[in-house]
């Protein structure tokens, strides 16, 4: 997630690393929802994995985080996951969307989020690789 997205969601919750998510893979789905085109997600795939930005999401913040993800109009799931870091597997809570898989993300949600896995140093060929997948060409 962007950085400053995330203090402007959840200002008392610190970043607290980066990880792989094992055995995931990032897809979109729900296009009819917003960002004029399909959200992010992760389904299952063995074999791939998906680069996540762990928080410290403190309780005074998990309630307006969970409304920002739309959790009162049931567009997401949270489901707790591990997550491999450098320092080992730790478990965290991931939002998955509620919807089906399929859709192309618009232009500006793509490259948010390519701007967010690089703000978080992300590998080059992971950015790349979300820089260069198929969108709707919508942008600002």
């Amino acid at each position: 997630m962007d950085p400053a997205q995330m203090m402007q969601r959840a200002p008392h919750s610190p970043m607290a690393g980066t990880g792989w998510l094992e055995g995931w893979r990032l897809t979109f789905g729900g296009e009819d929802i917003g960002w004029e085109g399909a959200l992010a997600t992760i389904v299952e795939s063995p074999g791939s994995r998906v680069f996540v930005v762990l928080y410290d999401v403190l309780p005074q913040d998990e309630a307006r985080l969970d409304r920002w993800e739309g959790g009162e109009l049931g567009m997401h799931n949270k489901i707790r996951l591990r997550v491999q870091t450098l320092e080992g597997s730790v478990l965290a809570w991931l939002y998955v969307l509620d919807a089906y898989e399929g859709g192309l993300p618009s232009a500006r949600y793509l490259g948010a989020l390519a701007d967010a896995a690089e703000a978080a140093s992300a590998p080059a060929d992971y950015v790349e690789a979300l820089r260069t997948r198929p969108c709707t060409g919508i942008s600002p």
